[in-house]
């Protein structure tokens, strides 16, 4: 019997990958063409590959000196045929030149993705972090 890959635990591969060494195309390589994105930070929402590019390109070049690893965890899929849905706990961690560990912080993705042209595409991806009532801040994960 011949082992599938599961698409969403080589596409959070691929996405640390590709942030190790800020790799814009690389990363953006992981998305279709009308990636529907919702993230954490700075904005609602991002439609279409070119406004991904954009958001990729200001994170990446944002990142002086540091390192950062990502790491996921408790990765839960379902793969079928031509459509494939994820979620797991996704930690970037910063790291000095020297190696020292600066700051870390974990949200929640969950993908979407579809088999196109024969090569698994993320279609929507959805970044949360659990906001604390009392103090309006990140609930840490657990």
């Amino acid at each position: 019997m011949v082992e599938k890959t599961d698409p969403v635990q080589a596409a959070l591969d691929a996405y640390a990958a590709a942030v190790a060494i800020r790799d814009v195309s690389a990363f953006v390589a992981l998305y279709a063409d009308d990636v529907h994105a919702y993230d954490a930070w700075d904005q609602w929402q991002f439609s279409g590959i070119e406004a991904w590019r954009a958001m990729v390109t200001g994170w990446f070049t944002s990142i002086s000196d540091e390192n950062i690893e990502v790491t996921y965890t408790d990765l839960q899929t379902s793969v079928g045929d031509s459509v494939a849905f994820g979620h797991a706990d996704v930690t970037y961690t910063a790291f000095s030149v020297a190696g020292e560990r600066l700051r870390s912080m974990t949200n929640r993705f969950t993908f979407g993705m579809e088999l196109q042209a024969g090569t698994w595409k993320i279609v929507h991806e959805h970044s949360s972090l659990p906001i604390d009532l009392e103090s309006n801040s990140p609930i840490p994960a657990p």
